[in-house]
């Protein structure tokens, strides 16, 4: 049997717009999600906005006692900016009540929450003025997150500032797939930078008022491979590595941005806007654990029919397709569960082997009702080879050093999931969206209930 180390966290993680719905209700007000839906709902699938979610305001109680069932002593999820702080400078007391119900009943089951502040939600009247393009968006954050750790700091030591912020970064900026939906590599440099600062600022603030708790960030860490050993391609891995991975992580850990990926910013008339004093506020607040979102790797080539200046991201490396690589073909996502023990071994050898942990992990899938037995639990075996698979990569590398403290799935519940809506299933319990949100546990949550009591498999 593989163990893994004690007091291992074993968890799953969601986000605030993606589980809880009634976006607009209980004091909420709209996120740039609720607007984008409301003026483009031909843009989401199956026309499925994310008003009603996995109707988790209604009914956590009875996720909480799910999670109970399958063995979670750790669970991620978010605060909504727009439902605490509805117009950025008050506090709505319903979303309090609620959140610190939420948090009572995850401690009461022995649940470790770790908490996000931020998973792509940006609050509409911020995004009127521009959203993180606006130095304002930094300050209005950091006096968001002092709100959330002075109301909730009793209930939850371990916090989160963003959930992949190069995600929203390149998604909002260079592809269309986050509003403001536009592609300007400029301004998607400015907002990374600005991100940037909100997570130190965030970062500060929690060091003043809960000096004995544990703040992180999450990140997507996406390793690049070159398709060879040519000059050319391994310049494009590591342009792809500073912008996708040592963006974040070397200011976060390390506490300075790193200077080759200043000098490639210059290079391509891409610097942003900086003010004195940025350095020194990334320099003194650093984080205590990282989590690291695995899915896939990143394959690339040198780019060829480049622009100079960059106008996207295209213009420094380009994707390769490994023509070995084993394919999700419901998300098109390469599987390939050896990256995750090169990112551990990274974490150890480059980033002074901070604590870290799996924070998402999952295998979404399509028309999971194939796959339903006659008792109408879903057999989804794939997820669990898919998580087996993984788990021993992880575990080789924590045999080799690596500080890993932790595995999460995503996700819990089957979940909304932005542009795609419903279209993939990633959850431990099936969500019927015909039948109140009814939930039904799925074979891989039994599954995962041994790996918890086990602590291995």
């Amino acid at each position: 049997m593989i163990k893994f180390p004690e007091y291992f966290m074993w968890g799953a993680a969601t986000s605030a717009p993606q589980s809880e719905g009634y976006a607009l209700n209980y004091g909420k007000s709209a996120s740039t999600w609720d607007k984008w839906f409301e003026m483009h709902p031909e843009k989401f699938n199956g026309d499925q906005g994310p008003d009603s979610a996995s109707d988790t305001y209604r009914l956590y109680k009875e996720d909480v006692q799910n999670m109970q069932k399958i063995g979670l002593n750790s669970f991620r999820t978010s605060i909504a900016w727009t439902r605490l702080m509805p117009d950025g400078e008050h506090v709505n007391p319903e979303a309090v009540a609620f959140y610190r119900d939420y948090f009572k009943r995850l401690k009461a089951a022995n649940i470790t929450p770790i908490i996000n502040l931020f998973h792509f939600d940006m609050p509409w009247w911020l995004m009127e003025k521009g959203g993180w393009e606006n130095r304002e968006s930094v300050t209005a954050f950091a006096r968001y997150a002092k709100t959330a750790f002075e109301l909730f700091g009793d209930l939850v030591d371990r916090w989160t500032t963003f959930n992949e912020p190069i995600v929203h970064i390149e998604c909002g900026y260079l592809t269309g797939y986050h509003y403001p939906d536009i592609i300007d590599f400029k301004k998607a440099v400015q907002v990374g930078y600005h991100t940037l600062l909100a997570h130190a600022a965030a970062v500060a603030e929690f060091r003043k008022v809960k000096p004995d708790g544990q703040i992180g960030i999450i990140l997507n860490i996406t390793p690049a491979y070159a398709k060879s050993d040519a000059p050319a391609d391994l310049a494009a891995k590591e342009k792809a590595d500073l912008l996708l991975a040592k963006s974040f992580l070397e200011p976060t850990v390390l506490g300075q941005v790193p200077p080759a990926l200043i000098t490639l910013l210059a290079e391509h008339q891409l610097t942003p806007v900086t003010e004195v004093g940025d350095r020194d506020l990334l320099a003194a607040n650093r984080v205590d654990f990282i989590g690291v979102n695995y899915y896939q790797p990143l394959r690339v080539q040198a780019p060829t029919n480049p622009h100079f200046p960059a106008l996207t991201t295209d213009d420094l490396y380009e994707n390769y397709v490994w023509p070995e690589r084993r394919i999700n073909p419901y998300r098109g996502w390469e599987i390939y569960p050896e990256a995750l023990y090169d990112v551990a071994m990274m974490m150890k050898n480059d980033y002074q082997n901070i604590p870290w942990y799996v924070s998402e992990n999952g295998m979404g899938v399509a028309d999971e009702e194939r796959f339903m037995a006659a008792d109408g639990e879903i057999q989804d075996d794939y997820r669990i080879e898919f998580m087996q698979e993984h788990l021993r990569q992880l575990h080789k590398a924590i045999a080799d050093g690596s500080s890993c403290f932790g595995y999460h799935t995503w996700t819990f519940n089957d979940c909304w999931s932005w542009l795609n809506g419903f279209r993939n299933r990633y959850g431990f319990f099936r969500v019927d969206l015909e039948h109140n949100a009814q939930r039904t546990m799925k074979k891989s949550g039994h599954w995962y209930r041994q790996l918890t009591e086990n602590n291995g498999f």
